[in-house]
C-alpha cells in the first residue's frame, strides 16, 4: 500500500485507493454489480465498511457475487435488486423498490455496460448501445436523486471510456436510423455520452452537494467484450498498440476499479465535479492525444444541455432541480 496519493496511477488498485478509507454508515448503488468491474468495485467499497446495493439483470448473478462479498468481508452487508438498463419500465420498477426501502445514497456507481454489440434495440426502440449506456442510467440516477441530495456530500460516477474519443453524440440520428451501423462509432457515441451526461449533472446537482464524475477504468478484459469475437480484440489490442508506441498492457480487475473507486470517495475531489478521470487523476482536455485526454466535445457545456433536452424526451419525464 501506498500513502502517497499522488503517485496513484495505472497500476494502483482498488484497495491501495481505498487504504484507510472509512465508509462506515455509508451506501454505495452499483450497476453491473454482478461481474466484473462492479463485482470488484462492491468489495472494495464494502471492505471499507459501506453498505452495498448490487443492481444486476441476473439476480441469481447478483446473488452469487453478493455472497462473494460476504465470504470476503466479515459483517459485509449486500443487497442486490433486479435491474435491467435496456428497459425503462425495469429501471421505474428499480427505482421504486430501492425508493420505499432507502431514504439517503451515498454514492452511485453507473458501472454496466455494454460495448461493441450488433446493431440491436432496447425495449423502448433506442440503439442497444446508447440506450443502455446512457439513457439508462440517466433515467435511473434523475429517478435515485432525491436520495442523493438527502444524503449529502454525495457523488455519482458514470463509467464512460476512452471509447468516447471515437465519436461525439449524433443529435440529428441517436439511434443509426439514417447512418450505417458502426458497432465502435455507437459505443463511442454513448461513451461521449456519459461525460456529457456528467457534465449537466453536476451543473443541477452541485449547489445541493451531489457531485458527478466520468470515469475510464482502462483496458480490461470483463464481461463488458462478451459480443466481441477475436478480430474484434485483435483489432482492440493493434490499436492500443499502436497509440501507445507498443507500450500498452491489460489492467487487472483491481486496477480498473481502481479510478472509479478514487472518484467515489477521494478528499482531493471535494469541490470539484463535471470532471472526466484515467489513472485515477483528473484528465487534462485533449483533442490529439489518442493515449489519454478527454475530447473538447465531451465536457461542452452546449452539447450537455442539448443531451439532457433530449433524454428527457427519450425517457419522456422532466426533471426540475
Amino acid at each position: 500500500m501506498t500513502s502517497d496519493r499522488s503517485a496513484f496511477g495505472a497500476e494502483t488498485t482498488a484497495d491501495e485507493v481505498l487504504d484507510g478509507t472509512d465508509l462506515g454508515g455509508k451506501l454505495a448503488f452499483i450497476t453491473g454489480g454482478a461481474s466484473g468491474l462492479g463485482a470488484e468495485t462492491a468489495r472494495a467499497l464494502a471492505s471499507r465498511g459501506a453498505a452495498i446495493i448490487i443492481a444486476a439483470r441476473d439476480v441469481d448473478k447478483g446473488e452469487e457475487a453478493a455472497q462473494s462479498i460476504r465470504d470476503a468481508v466479515d459483517g459485509a452487508q449486500v443487497e442486490v435488486i433486479a435491474l435491467d438498463l435496456t428497459s425503462l419500465d425495469s429501471i421505474r420498477s428499480c427505482a421504486e423498490e430501492f425508493l420505499a426501502s432507502h431514504d439517503r445514497l451515498d454514492l452511485l456507481i453507473n458501472n454496466a455496460g455494454v460495448m461493441a454489440c450488433p446493431k440491436m434495440q432496447t425495449a423502448d426502440g433506442f440503439e442497444m448501445q446508447f440506450g443502455t449506456n446512457h439513457v439508462g442510467h440517466f433515467l435511473l440516477t434523475n429517478l435515485l436523486s432525491p436520495t442523493l441530495i438527502a444524503a449529502a456530500p454525495s457523488r455519482v460516477v458514470n463509467l464512460s471510456s476512452r471509447g468516447h474519443h471515437r465519436d461525439s453524440v449524433h443529435f440529428d440520428d441517436l439511434h443509426f436510423a439514417d447512418r450505417d451501423y458502426d458497432k465502435w462509432q455507437a459505443y463511442g457515441q454513448s461513451k461521449t455520452a456519459n461525460v456529457l451526461f456528467t457534465v449537466g449533472l453536476d451543473k443541477r446537482l452541485r449547489e445541493q452537494g451531489v457531485r458527478s464524475y466520468a470515469v475510464h477504468p482502462g483496458g480490461i478484459v470483463t464481461n463488458l467484450g462478451r459480443h466481441l469475437n477475436d478480430e474484434d480484440v485483435q483489432f482492440l489490442m493493434a490499436q492500443m498498440q499502436k497509440h501507445s508506441g507498443g507500450k500498452a498492457t491489460l489492467k487487472t480487475i483491481p486496477q480498473g476499479a481502481a479510478t472509479s473507486c478514487y472518484a467515489a470517495t477521494a478528499p482531493e475531489l471535494d469541490g470539484e465535479g463535471g470532471v472526466y478521470l484515467e489513472d485515477c487523476h483528473v484528465a487534462a482536455q485533449d483533442n490529439e492525444d489518442m493515449t489519454g485526454g478527454v475530447r473538447s466535445y465531451a465536457i461542452d457545456p452546449d452539447n450537455a444541455e442539448k443531451l439532457w433536452a433530449v433524454s428527457e424526451k427519450l425517457v419522456g419525464e422532466k426533471f426540475a432541480y
